[in-house]
């Protein structure tokens, strides 16, 4: 698999959805915590886990892998060795599940960049798979660029101005300078 244009962004529901990851070693324990903190059921599947996967309480299939682990999957993390993440790339694309193949972009049919939550917003950055690095490295310049509480103290007030507008039939093209208006008010007496 290729990308064969730009990216579509999209952030993805996972609570109580089964995530399959292939492979047991570093790499994929490093998905791991962000996939069980977006409430995904994760089940793993290699012949052999780190200590932090044995910990975590996931359903462990200490095996090689088989295109059926993916018959329940709504989304796969392949960060196994390139040879392991065709198959699971061939095994996804039959069953039209997505799969994040770390660091292996053709055998890829999703990216997960790099992201930033702060107050009730979420960034993410890609750089299509090509440069994760440098994804990391824009991930720390916003983290450093975003105050918590001040993000906490702008989605306060989108929130509040949301409910408004939605009450009084605000039209969607409407909404964005009033927010600003908003957003600025907050900042009048300083």
């Amino acid at each position: 698999m290729s990308a064969a244009g730009p990216l579509f962004p999209v952030f993805l529901k996972l609570t109580d959805r089964t995530v399959v990851v292939v492979g047991g070693g570093v790499v994929a324990t490093s998905k791991l915590k962000g996939l069980l903190d977006a409430g995904a059921l994760v089940t793993v599947i290699a012949p052999d886990v780190t200590p932090e996967i044995d910990a975590r309480g996931v359903l462990i299939h200490r095996r090689r892998f088989e295109p059926a682990d993916l018959d329940d999957a709504w989304l796969v993390v392949a960060a196994a060795p390139p040879a392991v993440n065709r198959e699971v790339a061939a095994a996804a694309a039959q069953r039209r599940v997505f799969v994040n193949a770390v660091d292996d972009p053709p055998n890829a049919s999703v990216y997960l960049g790099g992201v930033v939550r702060r107050g009730g917003v979420t960034v993410a950055i890609s750089t299509d798979g090509q440069a994760p690095a440098l994804a990391g490295l824009i991930r720390q310049a916003l983290e450093a660029l975003l105050p918590e509480p001040e993000v906490e103290r702008w989605m306060a007030t989108a929130r509040t101005e949301r409910a408004a507008w939605i009450r009084e039939s605000v039209p969607i093209e409407q909404r964005r300078p009033l927010l600003l208006q908003a957003l600025a008010a907050l900042y009048k007496d300083q």
